[in-house]
């Protein structure tokens, strides 16, 4: 075998992987192959079933700084945890810890952090064995977490396009679990909006029906009434939407109807907003350049999305018990 050498003028010193592809502020501390580690010792090799066929789930979940009562309150984290836990399930995952263990290992890192500001916890259980065959058995389950500072995941207000992507199909790749796989769907139509000149993409299910933004849930409001596509519409059974569709009923006297929504509807909408853990409540005031009402955020977006920010930081008696607070 003939060997080609290499002149020393050619050799790249490699640039360390922290610096090079750390897009945002992270947390110091991770929970990794169960142990606390600091995060840049969290590493999985490029061989790893998950990394190359994308067999792994994540949840998202926030918490919220409250400076006058200076705690951290993380919001419906029991919830988050479940859904996450249904996740693995689809993917054949089978972890070590139930809800109470994951919630547990959550708030140590967030203490460890010492964080006095907003927050996002990313839970993850992935196929960890080094193999390149695509399936769902006979290989290493794993559990990961990390965090970061959180803002605003996208703006408050947006304009959104209508995807020409479809939103995957459950007998497919359920859109109910967040599967990380899953979400190169989620990042077609973001590019794709964002190429295109807007904030944010709206997806169509299969049948041409309104499934959701990139990651968000969606709803729209006509005649007074609030409208969301149905858990049939292949949709991620958003813990965002179920504490909006809740709140909107239970303290603005809303109607809440799950239904399809059509395309063209969009265009007549009074109002409407994406929700979700990123997202938070973010209203949509312009969609394929038609613009929604006057093109701000309408009236009852605004009280939706009020009531949501003081129910997550804690300035809502009536739901403290959604919150868990991080610090004694």
């Amino acid at each position: 075998m003939m060997t080609i050498p290499v002149a020393a003028s050619n050799a790249v010193t490699p640039t360390p992987i922290k610096k090079r592809h750390r897009a945002a502020l992270m947390g110091e501390w991770a929970f990794f192959e169960g142990e606390y580690t600091p995060l840049a010792n969290a590493q999985v090799s490029i061989a790893s079933h998950a990394f190359n066929y994308g067999t792994g789930v994540f949840g998202g979940i926030r918490a919220y700084w409250n400076d006058a009562a200076q705690q951290l309150y993380v919001f419906r984290p029991k919830k988050h945890f479940q859904r996450f836990l249904e996740s693995c399930r689809l993917l054949n995952l089978h972890l070590p810890y139930g809800e109470e263990a994951l919630l547990e290992i959550m708030l140590e890192l967030l203490r460890r952090d010492n964080y006095r500001q907003d927050a996002y916890m990313r839970p993850l259980a992935y196929k960890a064995t080094e193999d390149i065959t695509p399936r769902l058995h006979d290989l290493d389950d794993e559990y990961a977490m990390f965090t970061r500072p959180q803002g605003n995941y996208i703006k408050l207000e947006v304009r959104a396009g209508t995807s020409s992507w479809r939103r995957v199909d459950d007998n497919s790749i359920p859109a109910r679990g967040k599967i990380t796989g899953a979400y190169i769907n989620s990042a077609f139509a973001r590019s794709e909006a964002y190429w295109n000149g807007y904030d944010e993409a709206i997806v169509l299910n299969q049948d041409g029906h309104v499934s959701e933004g990139s990651a968000e849930n969606f709803f729209m409001i006509r005649h007074g009434k609030l409208f969301t596509p149905s858990i049939m519409d292949n949709i991620l059974e958003g813990i965002t939407r179920a504490t909006v569709m809740e709140l909107a009923r239970d303290e603005l006297g809303l109607e809440v109807v799950e239904r399809s929504i059509d395309r063209s509807e969009l265009y007549v909408a009074d109002e409407a907003f994406f929700t979700g853990t990123g997202a938070q409540v973010a209203a949509i005031v312009e969609i394929d350049h038609r613009p929604l009402g006057d093109g701000t955020i309408g009236p009852l977006t605004k009280q939706i999305q009020e009531l949501y920010f003081r129910t997550v930081r804690g300035q809502h008696p009536r739901y403290m018990h959604w919150l868990t607070p991080v610090y004694a």
